[in-house]
């Protein structure tokens, strides 16, 4: 027991330094936390109402869930919100699930500084499961998750590269998004922003991004990501 009790501690307190590794808050308050960050992920620029907005999936290792989130910017003038699903209380596990959908969007004026980016971090606890509710009314249903995300992240490198996502079987495509980012220690320059170029496409109920990256991106670690947002059909 005594042996146990010991490795026990041991885990805790490797966890709890991990936890303060972290490059933003994402583990503040949380006793047992595994930090996750991303990439700079590129946010588009526009004066037009309303502004385009760009959408980013972070993870966390398996059997843990969200349990906190923060993000960096590379300007002030950017709008960072996450998705979060409805339920009673609002906790890890029944608000959050294993990944996180952060979503972000250019709301200040132009200016030279660097090109809008955000960086997004999660921390990670063990999971847990949440309570269920009986529904109170024949005529009405609770909200749930009609939807998934069937998501890919592929690196980009100089040339054209093509990444195709679709549905699973008894699956429709209902939604679709990608975000390109760059696993740069600082917020990446216009340059590098604007070497890399994109096109989204559907084709026969399948998302397809097309990426193209310029000689910049040589010794760069760039990704694309392709999100599917899929309904059952059934």
């Amino acid at each position: 027991m005594g042996r146990l009790l010991f490795a026990l501690a041991v885990a805790v307190a490797a966890l709890t330094v991990v936890a303060t590794a972290g490059g933003a808050n994402e583990c503040d308050g949380l006793q047992i936390c595994v930090p996750v960050a991303g990439p700079w992920v590129v946010v588009p620029e526009s004066d037009a109402a309303p502004r385009p907005r760009v959408e980013y999936q972070l993870s966390c290792p398996r059997g843990y869930v969200v349990g906190g989130l923060d993000a960096r910017l590379s300007q002030p003038g950017i709008d960072v919100q996450f998705f979060g699903a409805l339920g009673s209380p609002v906790n890890p596990g029944i608000t959050t699930s294993r990944s996180a959908v952060f979503v972000a969007s250019h709301v200040g004026g132009r200016s030279r500084a660097p090109a809008p980016s955000f960086r997004p971090f999660v921390g990670c606890i063990p999971a847990r499961g949440g309570g269920s509710r009986v529904p109170t009314s024949v005529t009405a249903f609770p909200p749930g998750q009609p939807t998934a995300r069937r998501v890919k992240t592929v690196r980009i490198r100089p040339g054209a590269t093509a990444v195709t996502q679709g549905c699973l079987r008894g699956e429709q495509l209902v939604g679709a998004a990608h975000a390109v980012g760059f696993f740069t220690r600082t917020p990446p320059s216009r340059g590098l922003v604007a070497s890399v170029g994109t096109e989204q496409t559907i084709r026969d109920g399948r998302l397809v991004v097309r990426a193209r990256g310029d000689a910049e991106l040589a010794g760069v670690r760039a990704v694309v990501q392709v999100q599917a947002v899929c309904a059952r059909t059934g």
